[in-house]
């Protein structure tokens, strides 16, 4: 037999996962690879203006830790996080009116990772998961790799109906809710008090957890902050709050964290001793110094300065660019616009079209766990300066022609 004839008979290997290809890739992604050339006005990404980085700030926190705990900063750290850093980031969330010690929580490599956790931490196969109606794109992909059936909450512009919710609850026997609840993604809306109450007593009365992510709120640009659902009494033995740097201080830190009740963070701790051992401990102490040294508070208010400046660019000239009869919100922060065109429009459809003209969006249609409304698309509106956005707008409306 010769060699040829052994790798023509060699049998194949074995195929991968099922999850692998019912999940499929993030059409986000896949827009920004196609959009990735410099000419391109990107509404797409759901990407932090890299100008408004402190870069100078994290350099120093970087050039603080390697010079003067180097040998701390390159080893192994523990699972639960830098006790720096969890201290600092307890004691924001209680000045953000969450009484947090830093044993609540974990540190994360992002929050999406503390997406994954969790689903590893919560559910089996064929467990049904409730979220919002459109909802955050990655979080579907995370519960549809857990083998999760994800069911559609109905709601309006307020966010999930809370009787919708507790028939849900009757019917589906749903082990958790996940929402963004403020600014949300993909569609800017925030969650009133009023609903956010409503919501923690049907998850206390029906027996629900809710996953609160919250990687916008402190980008707000206007109106009064609405307290988290973790901070409601009916909520707060079953609500995991997330966290993130991505998006106040640099998304390339990969730094993220939930607060849990104690059952629920040592079962994500367990499920992350299995992933990754821990989170970058340079990173992580970066951090803490950069907490101890600047003020961050004011380089996200500088920020959001900039961000509301950058939505006002994209609301003067949405009029003048999206076809008649179009609709859209006016988010009070965060880094994002929702628009629905008539309904004749297929965003999905139109996408390659508008992207020969230079500029992309998001199309709705992938954010639906129910039936899609493909007429809706999703703009992000902090990454470009208000002139980039006129431009983008001009040829967003010219290929929307």
């Amino acid at each position: 037999m010769t060699s040829a004839d052994s790798v023509i008979s060699s049998p194949r290997p074995p195929a991968f996962a099922a999850r692998v290809a019912s999940v499929g890739g993030s059409p986000v992604r896949d827009i920004l690879a196609v959009t990735a050339r410099p000419e391109v006005v990107n509404f797409a990404g759901g990407l932090p203006a890299p100008v408004l980085f402190d870069a100078e700030g994290i350099a120093a926190a970087f050039h603080a830790v390697l010079s003067d705990v180097p040998q701390r900063a390159l080893q192994y750290s523990t699972t639960e996080g830098e006790p720096a850093l969890r201290a600092a980031l307890a004691d924001r969330t209680t000045v953000r009116g969450l009484p947090t010690a830093p044993d609540d929580l974990l540190v994360t490599a992002g929050s999406q990772q503390t997406l994954s956790l969790l689903a590893t931490a919560l559910l089996e196969p064929g467990d049904t998961v409730l979220v919002e109606d459109p909802c955050y794109l990655a979080a579907l992909q995370v519960f549809g790799f857990a083998g999760a059936r994800v069911v559609a909450v109905p709601g309006d512009g307020d966010g999930p109906d809370p009787d919708a919710l507790e028939e849900l609850i009757v019917r589906e026997r749903p082990k958790l809710l996940y929402t963004v609840p403020t600014f949300q993604n993909p569609s800017g809306r925030t969650l009133p008090a009023e609903r956010r109450a409503a919501i923690a007593s049907v998850a206390a009365r029906r027996g629900l957890w809710i996953v609160e992510d919250d990687p916008y709120g402190e980008l707000r640009f206007e109106g009064e902050r609405v307290p988290w659902i973790a901070s409601y009494e009916d909520a707060r033995d079953r609500t995991v709050l997330l966290g993130s740097f991505s998006k106040v201080m640099a998304p390339g830190l990969r730094l993220g964290w939930l607060r849990a009740p104690a059952a629920l963070r040592r079962a994500c701790v367990i499920a992350k001793q299995a992933a990754d051992l821990h989170t970058s401990t340079v990173n992580q102490l970066a951090a803490a110094r950069y907490l101890a040294d600047q003020d961050l508070d004011a380089h996200v208010a500088r920020v959001a300065a900039a961000y509301r400046e950058r939505r006002d660019a994209m609301l003067a000239g949405l009029a003048n660019t999206l076809p008649e009869g179009s609709t859209w919100n006016r988010p009070e922060g965060g880094m994002f616009l929702w628009a629905r065109l008539p309904e004749t429009y297929d965003t999905t459809a139109l996408l390659p079209r508008v992207v020969e003209q230079d500029v992309a969006y998001v199309p709705g249609a992938p954010f639906y766990a129910g039936t899609p409304e493909t007429s809706t698309m999703r703009l992000c509106f902090v990454t470009h300066t208000p002139e980039e956005i006129a431009e983008g707008l001009r040829r967003l409306g010219k290929g929307l022609r």
